[in-house]
């Protein structure tokens, strides 16, 4: 099997790369993820992901490299990781009582061919109209200060949430496993 990266640092993809059974690195992408001025989120999230891809593939000559990126939005608001509790506590007070789209975009690159193909996954998240109390309290305990849109839903941020619609739980979490699964099929890797 030709040599697998992830273009990340993100334990969370990380722990999701690691369901498939598949030896793997990790390694650091150095990109800006700032958005190109009318960019639409999923746009964001794609070129993101490849950018990511392709910022580690000259370390990597004869690999598939995986690249992923998230961007959460509301219309042309835009969620991302919060950094700070003071961040996490807006963000979260911005979205209570709302529907959030979170687009996950996957990239797998043939570092070898420079051929790439990029899926992204959507997946829509209606959160409770929370009380600030109810913010504070989860911020403080679950400090999710790392993650687009401040809420971690495979932990105690599902409390957070009305429902959860989509076709990929773990794209929510950071890595749309359904799609990457069917472009590492199609480069050849053999999986279940």
């Amino acid at each position: 099997m030709r040599p697998l990266v992830l273009a990340s640092t993100s334990r969370y993809r990380r722990e999701l790369l690691e369901r498939l059974g598949l030896p793997f690195v990790t390694d650091k992408p150095e990109t800006d993820e700032t958005p190109f001025s009318g960019e639409t989120p999923a746009a964001t999230a794609e070129r993101l992901a490849l950018e990511k891809a392709r910022a580690v593939a000259a370390r990597y000559p004869d690999a598939l490299i995986i690249g992923s990126d998230q961007v959460a939005s509301v219309g042309a608001e835009r969620f991302g990781k919060p950094g700070t509790i003071e961040n996490a506590i807006a963000q979260l007070k911005a979205m209570r009582g709302r529907s959030i789209v979170f687009h996950t975009a996957v990239a797998l690159l043939d570092a070898a061919s420079g051929q790439a193909a990029v899926e992204t996954v959507s997946t829509e998240v209606a959160f409770r109209p929370l009380s600030d109390a109810e913010i504070i309290r989860y911020v403080e305990r679950e400090r999710p200060l790392d993650c687009a849109g401040s809420a971690k839903s495979e932990g105690l941020g599902i409390a957070l949430l009305e429902h959860i619609r989509g076709d990929d739980p773990n794209a929510l979490i950071g890595l749309p496993l359904i799609a990457l699964t069917r472009l590492l099929r199609q480069a050849g890797v053999d999986l279940p």
